[in-house]
């Protein structure tokens, strides 16, 4: 599956796991008490900038800031934008 969708400069397109529903014990988080995911799978980069090459590539596990990057919702899932510099780490 193709997205329609192409990241400028060094913006990056990623796919936030799913929040965990339940704790290690077995009791079941409700929707209003779900932790915001914070990884997620790069679904699209952009070509970088001319002094700064991208590091990231598509396919890629990585690690965000809690509030980074901005929400939207494409062919009925939900995606984030963000620049590079946002993303902490690459698993």
């Amino acid at each position: 599956m193709a997205l329609n969708i192409k990241p400028l400069a060094d913006r990056v397109l990623i796919e936030p796991k799913t929040a965990e529903t339940t704790t290690a014990s077995g009791i079941i988080i409700p929707d209003n008490a779900k932790e915001k995911p914070q990884q997620g799978n790069v679904v699209a980069v952009g070509t970088g900038t001319k002094d700064e090459p991208l590091t990231v590539k598509v396919g890629d596990t990585v690690l965000y800031g809690k509030y980074a990057g901005t929400e939207l919702k494409l062919e009925g899932k939900d995606y984030l934008i963000m620049r590079e510099s946002d993303i902490l780490a690459i698993v």
